[in-house]
């Protein structure tokens, strides 16, 4: 059994660098589709990096924020607004990225401290109650100074058993990814189902299919195919209106758009769900759209739940339809996007879903479409489902074993 010695330091003490960076020149319209990435506050969950919305920087924006370039096994801190205290590690795959002004790097000095030991200590509950309690203070703070950071409190065993703990919680980390891994590939072979069949119409029995014109902007389409709205299709029913009153610490998860997009979160609300209609529940293998502010479609596999507003319950009126209709309604998003409207948030109005025209392919094709394409929707169910009872048991031990409540063994 490793006898480890545990003192208390303050991170400026075991840390080579504490700082945030800013917005480049020429603000959020700078950004590029390519070049340097610049970390947002939106990219950082804890122990979790989002890529959605992952902003880009040219070579001159970069140099302005030379100073915060992250670097391997930086720990990334949000410090300000709604995700304040969020904590991850930076991806090696974006160094040598930048941050902004809401994003913190920490740097361990690796003598002392190792980066992967800091991301696990700083989300577990102890700490992050600490932190947050530092970043709300006042009537309207929701911030971590530079200063809160470097003399914020841990405490720490000795860098071989930071080492090995690290060495232990990363290995569900490992799990994870290679499972992340997974449920990307199989995604991608859906997406080239879907146009392999229903766009490049390279569907079984195409050779034998006479191609008509359909008088839309779909042109050319087998013959017996029609061009119908999506709401032929499927049923939208948005989310519940929830006020400030109905949210609590306990009941069911109430899903807005950041647990469409990563799950249930630390800070996701709860409601007993006992005065909310029945149409605002969701469970598991339920499509859901949102179509404010951020355009996205997931498959829910998360749970039972209840659904807030500015989120589509997406129903398919057949279980013919359903995989489909999933794919369908994500290749329509960007075609969509550029029919939101809104001046302070961009969103879309109901008929402009529901009236969005798409191809219906025979029934024949669908039935053999849907069992290829819910065979590999049930897979990625299936490693969605382990990657979060990783997540659990991951979540289980940081506690204990940042704190020391439990020892290991070598």
């Amino acid at each position: 059994m490793f006898m480890a010695t545990w003192n208390i330091k303050k991170l400026k003490d075991v840390t080579t660098k504490i700082g945030s960076g800013a917005t480049p020149r020429g603000g959020k319209g700078a950004y590029h589709h390519e070049g340097t990435p610049l970390i947002r506050s939106l990219n950082i969950y804890d122990l979790n990096f989002i890529y959605d919305n992952l902003a880009f920087i040219d070579d001159s924006q970069a140099k302005q924020l030379a100073n915060v370039i992250v670097e391997k096994d930086d720990v990334l801190l949000n410090i300000t607004g709604a995700s304040v205290c969020r904590c991850t590690s930076v991806p090696d795959n974006l160094i040598p990225a930048r941050v902004n002004q809401h994003v913190s790097i920490i740097r361990a000095d690796r003598k002392n401290l190792s980066g992967k030991y800091l991301k696990y200590a700083l989300v577990s509950p102890l700490y992050k109650r600490a932190l947050y309690g530092l970043a709300t203070t006042g009537a309207t703070r929701e911030a971590l100074t530079k200063s809160d950071i470097e003399n914020f409190e841990i405490k720490l065993p000795d860098i071989e058993m930071q080492k090995h703990i690290s060495s232990v919680l990363s290995a569900y980390d490992d799990l994870i990814e290679n499972n992340q891994k997974r449920i990307k590939g199989l995604e991608g072979m859906a997406q080239l189902l879907y146009i392999e069949w229903f766009v490049k119409f390279k569907f079984p029995g195409h050779e034998a299919t006479k191609m008509v014109d359909s008088g839309t902007e779909y042109g050319m389409i087998p013959e017996g195919w029609q061009i119908v709205p999506i709401g032929t299709m499927a049923s939208f029913v948005n989310g519940y209106p929830f006020k400030p009153k109905d949210l609590g610490d306990s009941g069911l998860p109430i899903i807005k758009i950041p647990e469409l997009r990563s799950g249930i979160l630390e800070k996701t609300p709860r409601n007993d769900g006992e005065n909310i209609p029945e149409k605002y529940r969701i469970k598991n293998g339920d499509i859901i759209f949102s179509w404010s502010a951020t355009l996205l479609v997931n498959i829910w596999n998360s749970g039972h739940a209840l659904l807030n507003q500015h989120l589509f319950l997406v129903s398919p009126k057949l279980d013919l339809y359903r995989s489909f209709v999933f794919y369908a309604l994500t290749r329509l998003v960007e075609k969509l996007s550029k029919q939101a409207v809104g001046a302070t948030m961009q969103h879309l109005r109901r008929d402009t879903v529901v009236d969005a025209k798409m191809i219906l392919p025979t029934e024949y094709v669908l039935e053999r479409y849907e069992k290829l394409a819910a065979n590999l929707l049930q897979q990625i169910a299936i490693l969605q489902k382990e990657n979060q009872n990783l997540c659990k048991m991951r979540d289980l031990l940081v506690p204990q074993l940042v704190t020391g409540k439990r020892t290991l063994k070598a």
